[in-house]
């Protein structure tokens, strides 16, 4: 396998990458290093890619003359499509870099695939293309024409984006729906960052829909572990005429209120928090849980990492990240 991931300086990036080179793959990354958060932190996490011998290549996906130069020079196996931008609440912000970043940047992507013979394109999908269902755990059948933010509609466009062209391509592609993931190098906009940021800094955590949230928080290790058994599982047409298609939930099976999440940070950083409680923002859905069944069968997929265990390699690591950090800016 030659395996390209885009989206290598971001944080499901920077891992799967990692993973995929520790197995022994050749691994080719690229990334435009976006400003939506800190590009120092995602310059660090490319340093981490150039120490493991991964190059990580800067370059627009939405360009696509620059996008089939790579594909063409590259010659990958299978592509993992993790670049995008993401954000429920940015997307009410700021809907043009959605469309850039989320469907011209696939659209580009899955052409050179097309053309250059890719055995197996991965792509991020996400649990928020579940908008308005009620039904939980959430499902694969469930209908998912109702989305709550233009960032879902961009993912559920990807997926029919997908499914058309391994209709009319045979071209094999898999769409994940990333269940609230979290970890080491995650994030500044997601709430473990967020909340411990606060918590240390003694800082009100918003806690929106008056703490009436809950999310299937999902490790980053049990994540990667996933997207690595798929990878190697390209779908097959069962009959003339069915598409090489597949999409899976992969998250933890869990859903943790937000109270709960809170509560074992405040335990590990040995501090209460503020709470700021808010009513719900526009695009806020109050509950995720994933039905796990399908990509269980398909690859053994059982996430084996607890909140406690993964909160504490996350704050381990946020605090030796942003103190040496700190010790660097001071410099």
């Amino acid at each position: 396998m030659t395996t390209l991931v885009t989206g290598a300086a971001g944080f499901i990036g920077m891992h799967l990458a990692l993973r995929l080179a520790r197995d022994g793959g050749d691994v080719v990354g690229v990334d435009n290093f976006d400003p939506y958060y800190d590009v120092a932190l995602k310059r660090a996490r490319a340093r981490e890619l150039a120490r493991a011998g991964i190059r990580c290549i800067e370059l627009d996906l939405a360009d696509p003359v620059a996008t089939a130069a790579l594909f063409r020079d590259g010659r990958y196996t299978h592509v993992a499509h993790l670049a995008a931008q993401p954000g429920v609440r940015y997307s009410l912000q700021n809907p043009a870099a959605y469309i850039r970043n989320n469907i011209d940047a696939f659209s580009t992507v899955i052409e050179a695939c097309r053309h250059t013979g890719v055995a197996h394109l991965v792509y991020a999908s996400s649990s928020s293309v579940y908008g308005a269902n009620h039904t939980l755990p959430y499902s694969e059948d469930q209908n998912v024409d109702h989305p709550m933010s233009l960032y879902a509609a961009t993912k559920k466009a990807d997926e029919l984006i997908a499914h058309s062209y391994s209709h009319l391509y045979r071209l094999p592609t898999t769409g994940l729906r990333f269940f609230t993931v979290y970890g080491p190098w995650g994030r500044p906009d997601m709430a473990a960052a967020l909340f411990t940021r606060a918590i240390l800094d003694d800082t009100p955590i918003k806690v929106f829909n008056f703490g009436r949230m809950r999310r299937d928080f999902t490790y980053i290790d049990d994540v990667v572990e996933g997207v690595v058994q798929v990878l190697a599982r390209p779908p097959e047409a069962a009959e003339a005429g069915v598409a090489p298609y597949a999409i899976f939930n992969i998250g933890n099976h869990a859903a943790i209120d937000l109270e709960s999440f809170i509560g074992e940070l405040e335990r590990l950083l040995g501090k209460r928090a503020i709470r700021e409680y808010l009513p719900p923002q526009p695009g806020d859905v109050p509950a995720t849980f994933a039905a796990i069944d399908r990509l269980a069968a398909a690859t053994g997929f059982a996430p084996t990492t607890s909140l406690a265990t993964g909160l504490q390699r996350f704050v381990t690591w946020y605090l030796d990240y942003y103190r040496a950090d700190r010790r660097a800016r001071a410099t």
